[in-house]
């Protein structure tokens, strides 16, 4: 009986044990199964991208994330993936899955930092970037759009100490140069700046942001050799654009304007810029831009030489543009200037208002268009213009004679108490001009203000006691 008891129980262990076994061997099947099922979906999804079906490949990396949900792979290519469509706020989400699934792996910040970057949170990328360099301080490109983010964020000083270190890590990074250069010129270090840009241009000649970014320095810098040297080099880089013809011209035309260069060099550069706006015209017909271009060029040579022919050439090529509907502000505003010039005011002053009203405006329509105004004997038509002009002008000398101008035409006007605040504007810009001080006095007479305008002639007695004109006042006074 003993030995019969043994036996079952043998034979229980024994059918426990295949079945261990046979669940174990479904289970690792299974398992295996799941794997290749896992692995399969990758490289679907894979397969799809190279083909640009970014919607196949995400249905795909989503088959494999519902498979491995802690696969930090699946997740990087499918926020890769996102970041493809355009979808930022999706790629986001699984990148930043990515990174907290392997925290010890860079590619998941790298590519989470450039989606940020794309979203213009350029403070949250610089310090994604910062994380993945603490990881792997060697990574160059890594490095830049560090130094890049920092950059767009406004944060100079920051930008320079990331490129240093992308520097040390590579000196062949003409990028890194380049963005260096605008970061010292944001800066107003020029020096630096151009040694950077320079340094950019020698490791990639063919960088042109790099070489007009140069061609700008040199020219800011009154080294107009050097910059008209870009704008060539520029121009023959980039030959499908007529632009890049027109700046060579145009440089031409800023040294012929220099009255510091003396005369037979500026009217060489004078007759190149007219031969290379000319050259230009030859390949583009009918191409506004550089009938403008050449308009301008001929407007200075006549205002310059005091020349006739080259005035009558001006208006030919103004012409061609200003009549078109499509014509620009600054277009307007030169065949106005032109029109100025040849004494043709009524026309002048049409074009001239027209060009205020064309939009983007050139800043200088409104003082050309109120001069002609003026001419017309039209002072509201002029004031308004000039009023209209304030917000463009930055420069104080330009807002004080802005502040004068429209002060004298509220005086042509009879209208003495807006005057009086005007010529007060530019006082505040230039308190010591004797000719504004005299100016206020009288309007401040015209309104029987006589104590105001007592004190006004004191103040300009103190600075300037041998004023004629303060002086005629102070005795009306007495």
């Amino acid at each position: 009986m003993r030995s019969y008891h043994k036996a079952v129980t043998r034979r229980l262990a024994l059918v426990l044990l295949l079945g261990l076994v046979a669940a174990g061997s479904t289970a690792m099947y299974q398992a295996a199964a799941h794997e290749r099922t896992y692995r399969a979906l990758l490289a679907q999804g894979d397969t799809a991208l190279r083909d640009d079906q970014t919607f196949g490949a995400i249905e795909a990396y989503s088959g494999a994330i519902g498979l491995r949900p802690d696969s930090m792979l699946a997740h990087l290519r499918r926020g890769e993936t996102y970041r493809r469509r355009g979808e930022l706020d999706a790629a986001a989400k699984d990148l930043q899955i990515a990174a907290a699934l392997d925290p010890a792996a860079t590619r998941p910040l790298d590519e989470l930092g450039d989606v940020r970057y794309d979203q213009q949170r350029f403070h949250e990328a610089a310090e994604i970037y910062g994380q993945c360099l603490r990881l792997d301080d060697h990574a160059a490109r890594v490095s830049y759009k560090l130094a890049l983010a920092l950059y767009r964020d406004g944060n100079l000083e920051g930008t320079l100490e990331a490129l240093a270190a992308t520097l040390r890590l590579t000196d062949r990074m003409a990028d890194a140069y380049y963005l260096q250069g605008l970061s010292f010129r944001d800066q107003r270090r020029p020096t630096e700046a151009l040694q950077a840009l320079e340094k950019a241009v020698a490791l990639s000649p063919g960088l042109i942001p790099a070489r007009e970014e140069l061609a700008d320095l040199y020219g800011s810098l009154r080294r107009r050799s050097d910059e008209l040297e870009q704008l060539q080099l520029l121009a023959g880089l980039d030959r499908g654009h007529v632009e890049r013809q027109v700046a060579v011209g145009l440089a031409h035309a800023r040294w012929a304007a220099d009255p510091r260069e003396p005369a037979t060099r500026r009217a060489g550069h004078a007759d190149l810029a007219v031969l290379t706006l000319g050259g230009a015209l030859e390949r583009t017909p009918d191409q506004p831009l550089v009938y403008t271009a050449l308009g301008r060029v001929w407007l200075e040579i006549a205002q310059t030489w005091n020349d006739s022919v080259a005035l009558n050439k001006a208006l030919e090529a103004l012409a061609r543009v200003g009549v078109s509907d499509t014509a620009s502000s600054e277009s307007l505003t030169l065949y106005g200037r032109a029109l100025l010039e040849s004494g043709r005011t009524d026309l002048a002053e049409s074009i001239l208002r027209e060009a205020t009203r064309r939009y983007p405006v050139d800043p200088a329509a409104f003082g050309f268009y109120a001069r002609a105004a003026e001419q017309q004997r039209h002072p509201d038509a002029a004031r308004q213009a000039l009023i209209q002009s304030g917000p463009l002008l930055t420069d104080g000398q330009e807002l004080q004679s802005r502040a004068v101008q429209v002060a004298i035409l509220s005086m042509q006007l009879n209208d003495y108490s807006p005057a009086i605040d005007w010529f007060r504007r530019a006082l505040e810009l230039s308190p010591s001009d004797a000719e504004v001080l005299v100016l206020l006095a009288e309007a401040q007479l015209k309104i029987g203000d006589r104590a105001a305008a007592a004190t006004t002639v004191a103040r300009g007695l103190e600075k300037n006691p041998d004023h004629v004109g303060l002086l005629a006042l102070s005795r009306r006074l007495q």
